[in-house]
């Protein structure tokens, strides 16, 4: 049984795509309101453990990953696990120590995901890999149902070192997009105009591509939501970042003050 722990707005569509190409799967989540057929869910963290043989987990940080694997649900000591697969956005630092600390029969590999809740609905996120050939190459028909783009970025580890680096760029781009639009707005431009502006020239990215699609794109920074969640995927950077680097702590500040954005 392949298990997913993490049914949130982006478990819960790869839990969806996995069950849709005939994989055995089940998702866990301490939440009772997830977005998760009841076939397709399991709310007993002991039964869960159970059944599975594959742990992919999705959950939001550090803390969540540790009660997880090691404190209340105890995942790591599951009897049948043998592949345990890490999609949360974490510290570098922190995923390289893990294997010291799992039962050594015990695969791990790191596949953390970029795309957004759309790319997760639409089975076609990018993942970034860490492990071995062998073991990246067993994974990949889990993988091919969820998404689109795949790239082994070396062993296990290497994964979430090029994810914090691409959600660094990510969350710049976040940022920068929303000062600059806020900034039109002042200055009397037409918000939209200049979107269709940035999408064929210089100044093109990711989130003013997907500015009316991305569902966090104009979001203010408030607790729990999306863009706090990016504030912490740049702190998971900021562990790892050489010395007194400026960006992480810049990019910080500037989600930090987002407010939720108008159109007009």
């Amino acid at each position: 049984m392949i298990g997913l722990a993490g049914c949130g707005r982006m478990g819960a569509p790869m839990l969806a795509a996995l069950c849709a190409n005939g994989f055995p799967a089940k998702g866990f989540d301490l939440r009772a309101d997830v977005d998760v057929p009841p076939q397709h869910f399991e709310p007993s963290a002991a039964r869960f453990a159970a059944e599975i043989t594959t742990l992919f987990t999705v959950v939001r940080d550090i803390g969540e990953t540790e009660a997880l694997l090691f404190d209340q649900q105890n995942l790591a000591q599951a009897p049948q696990l043998t592949r345990l697969v890490i999609c949360s956005t974490l510290s570098p630092r922190y995923v390289r120590d893990l294997p010291d600390r799992m039962p050594p029969h015990i695969t791990l590999i790191d596949a953390p995901m970029s795309g957004a809740q759309i790319a997760a609905q639409n089975a076609s996120l990018s993942f970034m890999l860490g492990g071995s050939t062998t073991e990246i190459n067993a994974l990949m028909p889990l993988l091919r149902a969820m998404g689109q783009y795949f790239h082994h970025m070396g062993p296990f580890g290497a994964g979430m070192q090029a994810k914090v680096l691409n959600n660094l760029l990510a969350a710049s781009n976040t940022a920068m997009t929303r000062l600059v639009l806020d900034w039109a707005k002042t200055s009397g431009l037409d918000p939209d105009k200049l979107l269709a502006l940035i999408a064929t020239s210089s100044g093109q990215n990711w989130l003013a591509s997907g500015f009316d699609q991305i569902e966090f794109a104009k979001d203010g920074h408030a607790p729990g939501n999306t863009i706090e969640i990016l504030i912490k995927d740049v702190k998971s950077a900021l562990d790892a970042a050489p010395e007194n680097h400026p960006l992480p702590r810049a990019i910080i500040d500037c989600l930090s003050a987002l407010r939720p954005y108008s159109d007009h």
